[in-house]
């Protein structure tokens, strides 16, 4: 089998959890009345924002490092390694949801997989000259 099946699942598992972001964020929109291009609004619909905003600016790394780590060092340890990711960004939502000072644990869990795929695959491309 190929072992690229496992983060090709894994960045689908990352993309409906942004969605997921997504459509909270928009639905807030809608309960909260707040019309585009406004970003003003109560803090519930201001911190489902932020969830879905950050989330996307961790996507951005998260993604790209996956796919560098795994081509690079291994695809499997990739996956287990980054399945963190979608973990901790699920919990730092819903402790976003309900207070701003609730989302560290989700961040803190979701933040060293970023860092293990940029510096591991730097070594593992350097490894390969």
């Amino acid at each position: 089998m190929n072992d690229f099946v496992y983060p090709g699942i894994l960045s689908s598992i990352a993309l409906l959890v942004y969605y997921f972001t997504l459509l909270k964020a928009g639905t807030a929109r809608v309960k909260y009345d707040v019309k585009a291009p406004s970003h003003d609004g109560p803090d519930e619909y201001l911190r489902k924002v932020r969830v879905h905003q950050n989330t996307l600016e961790h996507l951005a790394l998260f993604l790209p490092g996956l796919w560098l780590f795994s081509f690079a060092v291994d695809p499997v340890w990739a996956s287990i390694i980054g399945i963190l990711w979608p973990l901790g960004r699920i919990g730092y939502a819903y402790g976003y949801y309900k207070d701003a000072e609730k989302r560290g644990l989700g961040l803190y869990i979701s933040m060293p997989p970023i860092y293990i795929f940029i510096i591991g695959s730097l070594i593992g491309f350097f490894l390969k000259i």
